[in-house]
């Protein structure tokens, strides 16, 4: 594809090029103007940018405690299939079916195959087995797809994870995997066996991809917004990643730049880049591109020299040493700290005609540019001292066994062994603060943040202009009175500028919302506010994922942390059923130390202590975490939760369910199109579950009613919400409130707002809507009893959560507390089941003889021991 015209216009003038240096030479943050003048940069001119890129670089090895040195990985290539479903106009790597048959080769390398190179490879010290792949090619090619039916896998995916294991049992080198476009959960999937993983997003130019002629044309998955959300979501599932560019396919300088700064803004927001390849094209006979000039050696060192000063000292950038025709020396100038990975046993079979230098070579070469050559881990030191969420504790005893405890680079002179990919030891051991429960009514928190405030969110500067867009309010010029008057005769016809025009409400028109709400939920469920009698048991608050909003979670070493062993589990909820609860609702943290089996434990010694008590249990993040760790499908992972127990789930883990908002909430958790996929799924299995909105935040009302849609669409194909439940944000101590982000919570406004717009948009297929008294209030919830909720949730025993957060309103509520709210409001209460049945004689009993009492019949229990002298 030929450069666009306005990039052949000749080069920058000189006093443009003279100005861009100086501020180079300077130290000022470049623009993308002044990148893309500098990309030209050739001759004396040059020289001048190298040198300060140099320094750059150098000041960030002397911070990173390497000065001097220039790091490589010493590896093998695996690569496991060379099916595709693209079509690159520049790769000899791909190939088709047909090709493979007439060479008798497999579709796929069969795990003999895959285990003799890792062996051979171990045997020569290599310490990364780099998998590199062609994307999902049973979505193009059904001979791909049958091999992996008859061989037991799903997806190539399924296969280079069973591959991944394999190696690391068997041979000890650690996977480094290349498979391309990864999903959100596809990422969840593969971060448990291998330390690192990589993907080359290679140009933000999409009219390469777009336009007939280019070399990504025909190419889905080199679409780069595609390329983009892949890097961000490994980002937010804290996995060490690889990128970089590939210059000289066609695109303009422009471009190159573009591309750059994306890459910068990602690493900035997530902290998750471990290093950047900037890689030269080079025209391969038998492609498309086969008559392309390649990048020019001056060219690509410019692009190094300006890489390194957008992404600045930290970054880790590199250049593949057999591209360079032996031009090391200018690499090294122009500011790479990196030769990338290289093999003494396998090719390069992305660019097989270019064979590896000799390890002994590159050294020589990089001593005479006066560096040092050390061997890393695919996994880069920065993130093996990280740890945890970087590292799965599954990987650690591979890591720890060829990692340098003092600099985390290789211990160059060992040789990878097998080791067993398995769970820690610890399982459920009661540790840390286990009476939080209780204490941080009488106690309170230790400190207002967690220790890794800093660094466990991402970049909050970066993050703060990420928020601004969602949060810029929309002018409503529908008429309020015309929308009311459709609320009023059949909120199933509200279109959407009348139901925002309605979220928007405030004085007179709010209140004439609130009746209207209020006839309806008469109308639909009557006057009676129902309750449960249940009690909240957080097995752990020990999480990594880092929710911006989230006061609860802690890291394992924070003074308010701890877990529950699972005696102390079923001992709290065999307490909650001798003073009448019906339900235990079970939530906590995704402990990176839990076993894979971890939910399945709890069900289990829940159901093995107290068989009739309901488990409500585990949020859809905490669905996808068992999904992931136990290697098992979605579906899969509830069919046997439900078999362990689990009678159904809360839909907890929403927030907003709309990716602009969700994506400053949180870092980690998982996006909405999946949580729409496990609640959905849950319905499908038999598993009911609630449904919720947390709102207040960084979010405005048009975000309420893309949320209120999706969940009513949602019930009407699967009728598996139980109640629809508001959650106003508890700003106090929530992350992204202390870092100046996020609005102090709702205000009382849009508090009714949200309740009545819930009863009518929700209307007629969720009829129950639940108010929060541990958010709200005694004289909150009345209000929004009065505003269409007619369900106070139940009186939860213990809440650890929202009062983490800075609640008020306490742990607890008895149920003549709750009889209160409603007679507040004007009605009745009464006691219902999680699905809303009537609740048996003898549990509405039980709760009316300890009710007032539940702080002293709920003792804390300390240690496994003090349940089991009491069960004696």
């Amino acid at each position: 594809m030929p450069v666009p015209e306005e990039s052949r216009t000749g080069r920058p003038t000189a006093t443009a090029m003279r100005r861009a240096l100086r501020r180079a030479r300077d130290g000022v943050a470049l623009d993308e103007t002044e990148a893309t003048v500098l990309l030209q940069a050739r001759g004396d001119d040059l020289q001048d940018l190298a040198a300060s890129a140099a320094r750059v670089r150098n000041a960030g090895l002397e911070a990173a405690g390497r000065q001097g040195v220039i790091t490589y990985s010493r590896k093998v290539f695996i690569p496991l299939t060379r099916l595709c479903r693209d079509k690159c106009h520049y790769c000899t790597f791909a190939t088709v079916p047909n090709k493979l048959r007439r060479a008798r080769h497999s579709m796929f390398l069969s795990p003999d195959e895959v285990l003799d190179i890792a062996r051979k490879g171990a045997e020569l010290g290599c310490k990364e087995a780099l998998f590199t792949l062609g994307d999902r090619p049973e979505g193009r090619w059904p001979e791909a797809r049958e091999w992996l039916e008859a061989e037991g896998y799903d997806d190539t995916l399924a296969y280079v994870r069973a591959m991944a294991i394999r190696v690391l049992e068997e041979t000890g080198l650690l996977p480094h995997l290349n498979p391309g476009i990864l999903s959100w959960t596809d990422l969840q999937r593969l971060k448990p066996v291998a330390p690192s993983m990589g993907m080359m997003l290679e140009s933000t130019a999409t009219r390469l991809w777009s336009e007939p002629g280019g070399p990504h044309h025909g190419s889905p998955d080199k679409e780069p917004a595609v390329r983009l959300r892949v890097l961000e979501d490994a980002g937010r599932s804290n996995v060490p990643f690889t990128t970089g560019i590939l210059i000289g396919i066609g695109e303009s300088y422009e471009e190159r730049a573009d591309s750059l700064f994306a890459l910068r803004r990602i690493a900035r927001s997530y902290r998750g880049l471990q290093e950047v390849i900037v890689q030269n094209f080079r025209a391969k006979p038998d492609t498309a591109m086969r008559g392309m000039p390649d990048a020019e050696l001056e060219e690509l060192a410019a692009a190094v020299s300006v890489a390194r000063h957008i992404l600045g000292p930290s970054a880790r950038i590199q250049a593949p040493p057999n591209l360079v025709d032996q031009e090391y020396a200018l690499l090294i100038k122009a500011g790479i700290d990196d030769w990338g990975g290289v093999s003494p046993l396998t090719p390069d079979h992305v660019n097989p005609e270019r064979p590896w230098p000799q390890i002994d070579e590159l050294a020589a070469h990089t001593a005479a540019a006066g560096f040092r050559l050390r061997e890393r881990l695919t996994i880069y030191p920065e993130f093996i001292r990280r740890g945890e969420p970087w590292l799965d504790p599954r990987l650690l005893p591979h890591v720890r066994a060829l990692a340098d405890p003092d600099t985390g680079l290789a211990l160059e002179d060992v040789r990878p062994s097998g080791l067993p990919w398995q769970e820690p030891d610890e399982g459920f051991v009661s540790i840390g603060r286990t009476d939080l429960h209780r204490t941080i009514d009488t106690e309170g928190r230790t400190a207002d943040r967690r220790d890794d405030f800093d660094e466990v969110y991402g970049d909050w500067e970066a993050l703060r202009e990420a928020a601004v867009p969602g949060m810029v309010a929309e002018r409503i010029d529908t008429d309020v009175r015309a929308a009311l008057k459709q609320a009023a005769d059949d909120p199933t016809k509200l279109t959407d500028a009348q139901a925002l025009a309605l979220l928007h409400a405030d004085g007179p028109a709010l209140d004439a919302l609130t009746h209207i709400a209020d006839e309806l939920r008469r109308a639909v469920v009557g006057d009676d506010v129902t309750y449960v009698v249940t009690r909240n048991i957080n097995f752990t608050n020990v999480c990594y994922v880092g929710c911006r909003f989230c006061a609860f979670a802690q890291r394992r070493t924070d003074a308010d942390a701890y877990t529950l062993s699972l005696d102390q589990v079923a001992d709290r909820a065999a307490q909650a059923w001798d003073v009448g609860a019906v339900e235990v609702c079970m939530q906590g943290g995704i402990h990176p130390d839990l076993p894979g089996t971890a939910y399945f434990d709890l069900a289990r010694a829940v159901k093995h202590r107290v068989p009739a008590m309901h488990m409500h249990a585990f949020s859809p993040m905490e669905v996808v975490n068992g999904a992931s760790r136990s290697g098992l499908s979605i579906r899969e992972w509830l069919t046997a939760a439900k078999e362990a127990g689990v009678d159904s789930i809360p839909g907890t883990a929403a927030e907003i369910l709309d990716d602009e908002v969700r994506w400053v909430l949180t870092k980690g958790k998982l996006p909405a199109a999946t949580w729409i996929e496990v609640v959905k799924t849950a319905h499908e299995v038999g598993l009911r579950s609630s449904s919720t909105m947390m709102y207040g935040h960084v979010d405005q009302p048009r975000h309420w009613l893309g949320h209120l849609r999706t969940l009513a669409r949602i019930q009407q194909e699967t009728s598996g919400f139980t109640e629809f439940v508001t959650l106003p944000f508890i700003h106090t101590n929530a992350p992204v409130y202390l870092a100046g982000v996020a609005r102090p919570g709702p205000t009382t406004r849009d508090n009714l707002a949200v309740t009545a717009m819930a009863r009518l948009l929700l209307h007629p297929h969720i009829t129950n809507i639940q108010t929060s008294w541990v958010k709200l209030g005694t004289e909150g919830a009345a209000r929004m009893l009065r505003s269409g909720a007619n369900d106070l949730g139940g009186t939860l025993m213990e809440e650890t959560i929202s009062r983490m957060a800075g609640s008020g309103y306490g742990s607890y509520r008895s149920v003549r507390d709750l009889e209160a709210i409603a007679r507040a409001a004007g009605r009745s209460a009464k006691p219902r089941t999680t699905l809303y049945g009537e609740v048996p004689p003898d549990r509405v009993a039980a709760a009316a003889a300890s009710d007032g009492h539940l702080p002293e019949l709920l003792p804390v229990l300390d240690s496994p021991a003090t349940g089991d002298a009491r069960r004696k």
